[in-house]
């Protein structure tokens, strides 16, 4: 609305719109206000699959993430197969290493899921330790495994990787599939790349294992694909006492 005119026939107006630090006057002010717009009823649920929401729920993973282990103190994640059974061996040295950690006065963090994360878990509880489970929603898999005192389930796959890694000072891998085989390679990425600091990586299972690592010195190294793996980064090994020693040498 224009209240007079200045010298030079300018308007002036006499009414002003405030939307957060953006002044607005004249014909700039808007016909709506944010506050009857945040308690108008939406005809459309579309902007619930938005981009812009997405971000939101990202960022409140984060959020979420980081509250809930900021005060975790030292801890070490096994990662490994969901499939395994609790028969197989492996899930009972998974079962130890995780007691061993726990009585270390060490928070063991794992997926959360079952087999050799359920095994881990156990054994951290089993110790009266910090048992953790970051889980992620998968069609076939039904939430934290009764071993977890402390769990998160995640929608998106890099959330929940940043928790491994940011919370955590050495890993143990135990066999697995791809899920295990990108945890895996995540950190030695991260790591070879010097984006995070130096955390020991150590392989259960030299029979499983060996042969990856010959194929990655061997034919990627020599086609100069990668780098010389650090030999004090990445350990194989079948002796579940040097696995947790050097998992937890990353504290020192």
């Amino acid at each position: 609305m224009i209240k007079n005119e200045n010298v030079e026939g300018e308007p002036a107006y006499d009414e002003t719109y405030r939307r957060g630090p953006v002044v607005m006057r004249g014909p700039m002010i808007p016909k709506d206000n944010t506050y009857a717009n945040l308690l108008a009823p939406e005809d459309s649920t579309d902007w619930l699959h938005a981009d812009p929401w997405r971000v939101l729920r990202i960022q409140a993973e984060f959020v979420d993430g980081f509250g809930a282990l900021a005060e975790l103190g030292p801890a070490v994640t096994i990662f490994g197969s969901a499939r395994t059974s609790k028969t197989d061996p492996l899930y009972k040295a998974a079962r130890t290493v995780g007691r061993k950690i726990a009585q270390r006065g060490v928070a063991v963090i794992t997926g959360g899921g079952p087999g050799i994360m359920e095994a881990a878990n156990r054994g951290a509880a089993s110790a009266n330790g910090k048992s953790v489970g970051l889980g992620i929603e998968l069609p076939h898999e039904h939430g934290l495994n009764k071993y977890v005192n402390l769990g998160m389930d995640f929608r998106y796959f890099f959330v929940r990787k940043t928790m491994f890694v940011k919370y955590s000072s050495g890993a143990i891998v135990f066999p697995g599939g791809f899920g295990t085989l990108d945890e895996m390679f995540e950190v030695l990425t991260l790591v070879q790349t010097h984006k995070v600091k130096r955390m020991p990586l150590v392989l259960v299972g030299s029979e499983y294992w060996q042969g990856l690592f010959d194929w990655l010195n061997g034919p990627v190294m020599d086609a100069g694909m990668i780098s010389p793996l650090d030999p004090d980064l990445v350990h194989i090994t079948d002796d579940l006492n040097e696995a947790v020693d050097i998992a937890l040498s990353g504290l020192m």
